[in-house]
């Protein structure tokens, strides 16, 4: 376990050197470009059916890293970045202006609270925090934070308040390996380890983290 911390550790800190560079968005004119996109995320990037990801107060680097992979998974048929059958196609008309346009309005945008049902709260609590070393499963605050913010220079999303039912979703694909844009695999091997439970337990206690 101390091995698997202290590769995280070294991983982001080499991430962190590497992606500092000032993000060249323009929210104003990633605002206007946005009316598309309200149709499922809503005006604000407060999606308001479940299935479909908050992007409000998401950081930047990380949605613009999203749209380009979105963008390859179609352009490559599948073979590379991320495939989405309604996103990949939505991305394909984006240019990397639009991309970064829309990726700043959005981080700029508040994301709605979410809750917590009380009865996952400590199981949840534990997983996050702790992982579990009997497992391999290492802590999701190791990469994602304490209240589940992320990093921006990373590009670890923010996932507190996010919709359970997506990111229960996102778990399940980063399982099975329909996702696989994940940086060096990390979310897929982890993911592989968790149960079906600890898939819902954990979608259900960030909806309300913070």
């Amino acid at each position: 376990m101390k091995k698997l911390a202290l590769t995280l550790t070294m991983l982001l800190g080499a991430l962190s050197a590497s992606n500092a560079v000032a993000f060249d968005g323009n929210a104003e004119a990633g605002k206007a470009k946005s009316a598309t996109c309200a149709a499922c995320h809503g005006p604000d990037g407060n999606a308001p059916v479940a299935i479909y990801p908050k992007l409000a107060g998401q950081h930047a680097d990380y949605i613009y890293k999203q749209l380009q992979e979105l963008k390859l998974g179609m352009t490559s048929g599948g073979k590379q970045g991320r495939m989405d059958p309604v996103m990949s196609g939505m991305a394909m008309a984006l240019s990397e202006q639009d991309m970064k346009d829309l990726a700043a309005f959005y981080a700029t945008q508040n994301m709605s609270a979410g809750t917590t049902p009380e009865e996952v709260v400590a199981a949840g609590s534990k997983l996050y925090k702790a992982g579990d070393a009997e497992r391999g499963i290492p802590a999701c605050a190791a990469c994602h934070g304490p209240r589940g913010n992320g990093t921006s220079l990373s590009k670890f999303p923010k996932i507190s308040f996010q919709h359970p039912d997506y990111i229960k979703s996102q778990l399940l694909k980063f399982r099975d390996g329909s996702r696989a844009n994940d940086m060096n695999g990390m979310m897929r091997d982890i993911a592989k380890k968790l149960t079906d439970q600890d898939i819902e337990v954990l979608s259900k206690y960030l909806g309300g983290l913070h």
